[in-house]
C-alpha cells in the first residue's frame, strides 16, 4: 500500500499568547509538514477552563495567520470533543484498562507523586463533593521510542510514569487522554512540538496501545529557556510575539532552529520568508538542546 499522506499538527494551550517558544514549535512543525508534502493542523487545546484567557485562542490563530501559517483544515476545538474522550474512557474501563482512584497529591508525595497502588487516606475516601480521578492502569516494565530529533529516549513505567490519570478530580479531561484520541482523530503521522513533553510521550504510546490505536512518529524540538535556562514559556523574558514584528521573529527561530539564516535574509513579507525557509530547511540540522543560544531577557 501507499504510504500514509503526511499529517502534522501544532496545538497550543490558550492560556495568553504566543510567545517566541511557541513560535519556535510552531515553525519547526510547520516546515517539517511542508517538507514531507504534507496537511499542517490546528488544534486548540481548550480543556482546563481555569487556566485558559478569554480571547487568547483566537488571538494565537490570528497571530499564526499574520504570520504565514495557517490550517489547511478547520480549526479543533477540544472543548467540543468530550463526547469522544468520554467514548475512549468507556472503552478502558470496560476493557479494565482503567480504575477509579480518590488519591490526592498530598497522598501521593510519599511516592514522588507516583500511582502504583491506591493509598488515599481515610479523609480522602468518605469524600463525597468531588468525583474520583480515572487512571490508566500501567503494567511495570521499560517502554520507549526513538525521536526524530532527540534519538532513544525509555522510561520505566513503575518508577517514570505511575497509573496516568484520564480524567481528572474536578471532572476535567486529562491532556494525556485528549491529545492520543485527538492525534488519532486527525490523522496524525507525525507529532512535532517542544522538548518539554518528551517525558509525556511514553504515556501517550501506552495509552495508544491500550485503545488499539496507531502511534505516530514523533519529533521533539530544542526547549527555549530564558537567561536563567526556566522555560520561556515561564519566564519573564518570554513576551508576546504580534504580527508587527513577523519578520525579525520568524528570523530568529528559523536560526533557532538550526538552519542557515542567511537563506531568508532578503525576505520582505511572511508568506515570501516561509517559502524560502522552506526551500532551505534542513532537519538534519535541527539540534537536540540549546544550551548554547539562550534568549536574553533584554532581546
Amino acid at each position: 500500500m501507499p504510504p500514509a499522506r503526511y499529517r502534522g499538527r501544532f496545538a497550543p494551550s490558550p492560556t495568553g499568547p504566543l510567545h517566541f517558544g511557541s513560535l519556535v514549535a510552531a515553525l519547526g512543525s510547520w516546515l517539517i509538514a511542508r517538507r514531507n508534502n504534507g496537511d499542517w493542523l490546528l488544534r486548540i487545546e481548550d480543556i482546563d477552563p481555569p487556566r485558559e484567557i478569554a480571547g487568547a485562542a483566537l488571538q494565537q490563530i490570528e497571530t499564526l495567520a499574520a504570520f504565514g501559517m495557517q490550517s489547511d483544515e478547520p480549526v479543533l476545538w477540544q472543548s467540543t470533543r468530550s463526547d469522544a474522550y468520554a467514548d475512549a474512557l468507556n472503552k478502558l474501563i470496560d476493557a479494565g484498562h482503567a480504575f477509579t482512584c480518590r488519591c490526592s497529591r498530598s497522598d501521593l508525595a510519599t511516592e514522588a507523586g507516583i500511582h502504583r497502588l491506591c493509598i488515599a487516606n481515610d479523609a480522602t475516601r468518605e469524600r463525597t463533593d468531588r468525583l474520583p480521578a480515572i487512571r490508566l492502569r500501567v503494567r511495570d516494565g521499560r517502554i520507549g521510542f526513538d525521536d526524530a530529533i532527540q534519538g532513544r529516549y525509555e522510561q520505566i513505567a513503575e518508577r517514570d510514569i505511575g497509573d496516568v490519570v484520564l480524567r481528572r478530580a474536578d471532572g476535567l479531561w486529562a491532556y494525556q487522554l485528549a491529545v492520543v484520541v485527538d492525534d488519532a482523530a486527525q490523522g496524525i503521522t507525525e507529532v512535532v512540538r517542544g522538548a518539554d513533553l518528551l517525558d509525556s510521550t511514553p504515556r501517550q504510546i501506552l495509552l495508544q496501545r491500550a485503545l488499539g490505536l496507531s502511534t505516530p512518529a514523533y519529533a521533539h524540538l530544542p526547549l527555549v529557556v530564558d537567561k536563567d535556562g526556566r522555560k520561556f514559556a515561564k519566564s519573564s523574558a518570554a513576551l508576546p510575539i504580534d504580527a508587527a514584528g513577523a519578520l525579525p521573529a520568524l528570523r530568529t527561530a528559523y536560526a533557532f532552529l538550526g538552519q542557515d539564516a542567511a537563506a531568508i535574509a532578503d525576505a520582505r513579507t511572511p508568506d515570501a520568508l516561509l517559502r524560502r525557509a522552506l526551500d532551505a530547511f534542513q532537519p538534519a540540522r535541527v539540534p537536540k538542546q540549546m544550551e548554547a543560544r539562550v534568549l536574553r531577557e533584554d532581546r
